[in-house]
């Protein structure tokens, strides 16, 4: 005899299967280990982008089967989530989606019997806290500490815990009082599904700094050569002409051609020059240099005199 399926989990499933056949995307986000304070906090700032469903696996799976998608999608989407949630959107795509979720992403203090996600270290260096008991608590968990300038100071960097080791509650008490919280909680996404495609995690994880950079650089790079290959296009002709304007002006002043363009930057050479020789003359060259002017200019009037003179008496 077949046991009979409460009328709830069919319900349930008629309502996953109608969020999972909507257009957009789908995603299944792991929230294992979220306190329930930080999930509403989550849902509240997240719920204009998208809808967050929670359900049990084997709903999600049965869901997903009359949905008509892949069962193979969904396997890979799954293995990856302690307590899986559906997310569905239709303004987002799945790399802003993937960015959207990676912000709720944040730290809390490790409980008793928790995995290290990472190598635990504690810096060497003075704490906040004074003299007390505190320092026998900090040496009891394996962290080395002192009194120092009336302060607890930490003595020297140590490894706590390696990654993929136990953390014990004393511990994770002690790392929290130093602001270390190693365990990561948050939305995290597992993969998504749009337009049939299936986008694992890790394929979603882009640098978009790192690709704008990479962008910038290549434009950069492809205008550079198209203007040293004297490629024209409407982007490179300004540019293009504005170079052979001015390497044409170079050879003209070189080639000592004087025109409209040239003129005023021969006579500010001249000029240039003039005053450069000016300065290297003393005063008494120079004074003479005036004399000899005056003189020459009392000689040339005086020889123009006796001609009109002459002239006169002709007449």
């Amino acid at each position: 005899m077949m046991a009979k399926v409460a009328p709830w989990k069919k319900d349930r499933v008629s309502e996953l299967a109608e969020i999972l056949s909507n257009d957009g995307i789908v995603g299944i986000v792991d929230i294992g280990g979220v306190p329930a304070e930080n999930m509403l906090d989550m849902r509240s700032s997240l719920r204009d982008r998208m809808t967050m469903t929670m359900a049990k696996k084997t709903l999600i799976r049965i869901a997903w089967e009359q949905a008509g998608l892949s069962e193979d999608s969904l396997g890979s989407l799954l293995d990856g989530a302690v307590q899986p949630c559906i997310v569905h959107s239709e303004s987002l795509n799945s790399f802003e989606l993937f960015a959207e979720l990676d912000k709720t992403r944040q730290g809390r203090a490790a409980k008793e019997g928790e995995k290290a996600p990472s190598d635990i270290v504690v810096e060497k260096g003075p704490t906040e806290f004074g003299p007390g008991p505190i320092v026998g608590e900090f040496n009891a968990v394996g962290i080395p500490a002192k009194i120092d300038k009336g302060k607890v100071a930490i003595q020297k960097t140590v490894t706590v815990v390696n990654e993929g080791e136990i953390i014990s509650g004393d511990l994770g008490i002690m790392l929290a009082k130093l602001g270390i919280t190693p365990i990561e909680i948050g939305l995290i996404l597992t993969g998504s599904v749009e337009g049939g495609i299936v986008f694992p995690a890790s394929s979603l994880n882009l640098d978009l700094d790192g690709f704008k950079s990479d962008i910038i650089s290549a434009t950069s790079g492809a205008f550079n050569l198209a203007c040293n290959t004297r490629w024209f296009s409407t982007t490179t002709v300004p540019t293009l002409l504005s170079k052979a304007s001015s390497e044409a002006m170079s050879v003209a002043i070189e080639a000592g051609i004087v025109n409209d363009d040239t003129v005023s930057l021969f006579i500010t050479r001249a000029n240039a020059h003039a005053m450069a020789i000016s300065g290297q003359l003393d005063s008494s060259a120079l004074s003479s240099a005036d004399a000899v002017a005056s003189d020459t200019a009392d000689s040339d009037s005086g020889a123009e005199a006796p001609a009109e003179v002459e002239k006169g008496e002709e007449e």
